[in-house]
């Protein structure tokens, strides 16, 4: 069964508006179908839309080549917040609505020259990754 996504949830994982997603429907960019009388559009179709997204992005050129890092998560957001000790720094960084912290030492900050306001990308490297079912319809708690 291919998910059926309402047009708001659609728009808030493009991270654009209500109003972006209807005109990308008018100009034929995405389809959205009324469904109920609800606006919904296909889960697949956005997922394909949301690569191109993220692919167009001036962010992305920002991003090493595949192939120059075993890591293949990566984020690229700005740092918001670095706090310093002696040894150690804890590094946050705003990618979206969501929010990285990364601990490394204070030396590895100071060379990368990490400040907030500062456009960095965040790499993961995980033997595990959790990949949770979201369920758009319950209510925002």
């Amino acid at each position: 069964m291919v998910e059926r996504i309402r047009v708001a949830d659609a728009a808030a994982l493009l991270a654009v508006s209500d109003d972006t997603l209807r005109r990308w429907a008018d100009s034929g960019r995405i389809a959205v179908d009324r469904e109920g009388g609800r606006a919904t559009v296909d889960g697949a179709e956005l997922a394909a839309l949301a690569e191109r997204i993220a692919a167009e992005s001036p962010l992305a050129r920002t991003l090493p080549p595949h192939g120059t890092s075993s890591a293949r998560n990566r984020v690229t957001g700005i740092v918001t917040r670095v706090l310093r000790d002696t040894v150690m720094a804890q590094v946050e960084l705003q990618a979206g609505p969501f929010r990285f912290v990364s601990l490394m030492s204070r030396e590895a900050a100071d060379e990368l020259g990490l400040e907030p306001g500062v456009v960095a990308t965040a790499s993961m490297k995980a033997t595990t990754v959790v990949v949770e079912h979201a369920d758009l319809r319950k209510d925002a708690r």
